[in-house]
């Protein structure tokens, strides 16, 4: 029975094996482990994920006129039309979509081929059969071609051999911070190719403060506050910047040994939350597939602005400027990342993708965040997609690690980023209508 009902046109019954979006977020959490054990910085996992998810959701979209393509919409890319034969099982070939460019994103490639071959063995064994489950493949395969093709041309391998940032040593810029003293990460970020801003500086923020060391002044007086607010944190105010450290750099010292601390990226913790969304709301495969897409496509963004401004404005961070001209033992209460400071990437990228979400669910949505459980820390509940973000961007503050400019300035220009998007690519065929 199940054999006839997936080879006699696979849309009529997709609840047989196949409902919802649990499998592909396994896969997406699988690719969470890999980023973490890579070490892959902020910026690249958002590329990670968007492309992955891209991939699974062209499955979803191939044929089903509820959904439309964003091949053709997204800068760079063409419009492709995708014909499946009767034989194809769309939930499973999407699922090898996401494996197959996600596997080919990473370094450690064996991880995803275990969790692959786990599931599909465990798909094969509900009695999908063999013809169809090849078929399955090669369909997401073809897709997954066509993305790793779209990819490759984002600037992203060209990249890897730019110059290294260098450090100026000019009063008010950046330098490498305790204890690793890393150099900066991604300076060349604003260099990769956009899915839909028309720029990496098209939302550019507001400058910071201009720089002075002599109290009384803005400068100063920003940073002191940086200072009192770290010094006089409350409890639940450390927990907030704990829980949305997720910082994938995290070096412990004890005495003369240096070791990493490995943790989920910004954009790891926010596809975490879409997961949790897509379950919680119980979207069905392909929804999730666009809950997915869109939330990494927000992410992608939102790292190129912000570290279009990073690189630019190239200013000290806190824990540099209060040790200078505050007080020289100061230590925040979260490792400072490596990389300037303005503006704060956890608020462009928590503002953008907080933003998306809202647009799919509805900004008030109970969520029960568990993103952080399997890094040793409890859940946090939130009524609103926005007081998720508002209290990610503030939890920097907290953590003695961004000026309050940085803060504001990182909100306004990841919901602009999240609003651009919004407006500007669509996954349902009546929104691009009425934009077009």
């Amino acid at each position: 029975m199940l054999f006839s009902m997936l080879s006699c046109q696979k849309q009529v019954d997709y609840s047989i094996v196949i409902s919802d979006g649990t499998y592909l977020a396994n896969a997406q959490n699988r690719i969470t482990e890999v980023i973490i054990h890579d070490i892959f910085s902020p910026p690249v996992a958002a590329r990670i994920y968007s492309y992955s998810s891209l991939a699974a959701y062209e499955v979803a979209a191939a044929t089903d006129p509820n959904y439309v393509s964003l091949l053709g919409q997204l800068n760079g890319s063409e419009k492709t039309t995708f014909s499946p034969s009767e034989d194809v099982y769309l939930p499973l070939a999407s699922l090898a979509a996401y494996y197959y460019v996600g596997t080919g994103l990473i370094f450690s490639e064996d991880m995803m081929n275990e969790h692959r071959d786990a599931v599909f063995a465990e798909l094969k064994e509900k009695g999908i059969p063999d013809d169809v489950f090849e078929a399955s493949i090669a369909f997401g395969k073809e897709v997954g071609d066509v993305i790793k093709v779209y990819a490759s041309k984002d600037n992203y391998h060209q990249s890897r051999s730019f110059p290294k940032f260098t450090v100026t040593g000019e009063f008010g810029t950046w330098e490498p911070t305790p204890p690793a003293y890393m150099e900066a990460i991604e300076p060349h970020w604003n260099k990769i190719r956009t899915f839909v801003l028309d720029s990496a500086a098209q939302f550019k923020p507001l400058a910071p403060p201009p720089f002075s060391a002599e109290p009384g002044s803005e400068f100063y007086k920003v940073a002191k506050e940086v200072y009192d607010a770290a010094v006089k944190a409350d409890p639940e105010q450390q927990d907030i910047a704990l829980f949305w450290d997720c910082n994938p750099y995290k070096m412990n010292v004890k005495g003369h040994v240096m070791f990493a601390e490995k943790k989920i990226t910004p954009g790891g913790h926010w596809m975490s939350i879409a997961a949790i969304a897509n379950k919680a709301a119980e979207r069905d495969w392909k929804a999730s597939a666009e809950t997915f897409v869109l939330t990494g496509i927000a992410l992608n963004e939102a790292f190129i602005s912000c570290w279009d401004e990073k690189y630019r404005s190239n200013l000290i961070r806190p824990e540099t400027y209060i040790n200078q001209y505050i007080d020289e033992e100061w230590v925040p209460i979260l490792q400072t990342p490596p990389f300037p400071e303005h503006t704060s990437g956890h608020s462009v990228a928590s503002s953008a993708a907080g933003y998306t979400l809202g647009q799919l669910f509805g900004d008030e949505f109970h969520l029960v965040d568990s993103s952080e459980v399997a890094y040793g820390l409890p859940i946090r509940e939130y009524d609103s997609f926005s007081q998720a973000y508002k209290e990610a961007a503030i939890s920097r503050f907290y953590g003695g690690i961004h000026y309050m400019p940085a803060i504001d300035y990182g909100v306004t220009q990841g919901l602009s980023v999240g609003e651009y998007i919004w407006e500007n690519i669509s996954t349902k065929p009546e929104r691009l209508a009425k934009s077009n």
